[in-house]
């Protein structure tokens, strides 16, 4: 097969045309011939360099479909959202599920599952686990390091995840959201080498001075693009860009290619943009991802212009992918996996006693995961703590998902839902189910339309009730990708006609109990502080 195009060649700085040639999957010949302005632009495929490909909602092969479409030939993928469910069977699930098609899927051993000993999750991988796991060839680094107070501190069990991944000579991804000093000092002196959780300039710039790779997040919740993104001028060697989670929807329209184009828009220096976008990861992670050079694997993609970034097709060790918007990997027959085990729910469940009317409230911030501590006051009606809808405060619940418990209740500010409730079981990191509603018996109505699914994410207006049946794992559709990417565009649609404000609704919900990342969250076991882990009361008065 030959290729002829205008060459971009990122470490060399330079554009000219080429016939590129390919046989047995890899590139034979690279052969500078007669410029041609007219010709595609040929150029290394993106790579997502940090990616929970749980969070699409779409298993390993459904993911891949839609991700080669806008150039994507490989991700950097931490399996621990479905470790979290499903222990080493999870982990196993994603590894040969990615492996059905022409994808280039990078995992990671999870290093913490369950992200924290203060909710309830259904899996675990232990130190023995993360030994098992790396000695495989299909695992490359140890997922983010969650637990940054037992790396600062050198606990033992996080010490020794940390050995074992030194002595594989695999990379340590790092998770210290607002670090600085002397705490992200000792925190990269125990050995994470990226972070991707910065959400200012200035933090950011304090780790790529300790040594540290920065994935710029742009995700379907998270977004970080706007407050890093200038940092690639004099540190292009240390960006990458990722998106840790993406929902379908979202997936379905854009993926890297968005970033590299917002990237240049800003004025940003096309060599450095596609670096990070397309080099930067396959340095840091020893990745088997063609760099467009003679031997190497024919991972490549043919795009109109170095502008926007549209993509002609995709090419993966030498095999077309996508040509024109279009995916040509073939849909496959995916197994369900699940852990799923609680009984239906009745509205008294959710009734909580009020303790005065002042309470401590979880407060979403659009486009951030970082929840202020902030205090309000909800309505008492009958001596039960309700909604107060007048001030956007809403009632959160987060339910055991793995056996029966009472459900944890607290209040959340900035949903915006002026009736009903929406739940998910896609509730970070042990994905319990969470829900916000303006009333008991909406938030049972939308937990149980989840129960009896075991899995999805839920609306529920009066009597219009919506669930998108996520089953593999309670986290993942087995179906096809753009099915389950309208699917959730119908779901986040009635969400907005019910009020919501948030950009992404249900991904800002799936974060709310997400201990790991300050300040307030809410597990399946109350109240939790992440500044300084532990619980608090919801109620002031309640002391």
């Amino acid at each position: 097969m030959q290729i002829q195009g205008q060459f971009v060649d990122i470490p060399n700085r330079e554009i000219y045309t080429v016939s590129l040639s390919v046989a047995d999957g890899k590139i034979t010949q690279l052969e500078k011939i007669a410029a041609d302005p007219s010709l595609p632009f040929i150029m290394p495929g993106f790579i997502d360099a940090h990616v929970h490909v749980e969070s699409s909602m779409l298993v390993p092969a459904e993911f891949a479909r839609l991700a080669v479409v806008h150039g994507t030939v490989a991700t950097i993928s931490d399996p621990h959202e479905i470790a979290n469910v499903c222990g080493m069977q999870g982990v196993e699930y994603m590894i040969e599920n990615g492996k059905q098609v022409t994808f280039k899927f990078y995992f990671g051993a999870p290093s913490c599952v369950p992200a924290t000993l203060f909710e309830t999750a259904g899996g675990e991988i232990n130190a023995a686990d993360v030994e098992n796991l790396m000695a495989r060839p299909e695992i490359h680094y140890l997922a983010e390091m969650m637990n940054w107070p037992g790396t600062v501190n050198r606990d033992e069990l996080v010490m020794e995840k940390i050995r074992i991944s030194q002595k594989y000579g695999k990379p340590i991804d790092g998770h210290a959201p607002g670090l600085k000093g002397e705490l992200a000092e000792k925190y990269v002196n125990a050995g994470p080498s990226t972070d991707h959780e910065c959400f200012t300039h200035e933090e950011a710039l304090g780790k790529i001075k300790l040594g540290m790779k920065i994935a710029i997040r742009e995700g379907s919740a998270a977004k970080n693009f706007e407050a890093l993104i200038d940092l690639i001028d004099e540190f292009p060697d240390h960006i990458m860009f990722c998106s840790d989670d993406k929902h379908p929807d979202n997936l379905a329209v854009s993926h890297i290619n968005e970033l590299a184009a917002r990237a240049v828009a800003r004025g940003k220096d096309i060599f450095h943009v596609l670096q990070a976008a397309c080099l930067n990861p396959i340095a840091h992670y020893s990745m088997n991802v063609g760099q467009l050079r003679e031997g190497d694997p024919a991972d490549l993609i043919l795009v109109k212009d170095l502008k926007d970034f549209q993509v002609i097709s995709t090419y993966i060790n030498g095999k077309k992918v996508a040509e024109n918007g279009k995916t040509l990997i073939q849909p496959i027959k995916n197994r369900i996996i699940n852990n799923f085990n609680t009984s239906l729910k009745k509205p008294e469940d959710f009734r909580l006693k009020a303790k005065g009317s002042n309470v401590r409230i979880i407060e979403a911030l659009d486009g951030q995961l970082i929840t202020p501590k902030i205090s309000g006051e909800i309505l008492i009606k009958e001596g039960f703590a309700e909604s107060n809808p007048a001030e956007d405060i809403l009632k959160i619940t987060v339910v055991n998902r793995y056996q029966d418990a009472p459900p944890a209740l607290a209040f959340i500010k900035n949903f915006g839902l002026k009736t009903g409730a929406i739940a998910s079981s896609v509730g970070h990191d042990s994905h319990n189910i969470i829900a916000v509603g303006i009333d008991d018996e909406s938030i049972c109505k939308a937990v149980n339309l989840i129960i009896q699914a075991k899995g999805g994410v839920s609306a529920v207006s009066g009597d219009q009730e919506e669930i998108l049946p996520l089953p593999v794992g309670g986290i993942m559709s087995a179906s096809d990708g753009y099915e389950v990417a309208a699917a959730y565009t119908r779901i986040d649609k009635l969400a907005k006609e019910m009020g919501a404000t948030l950009h992404s609704p249900f991904m800002t919900l799936s974060f709310m109990a997400l201990l790991v990342i300050p300040d307030l969250k809410l597990s399946d076991k109350g109240l939790f502080n992440g500044k300084n882990f532990a619980f608090e009361k919801v109620f002031f008065a309640d002391y």
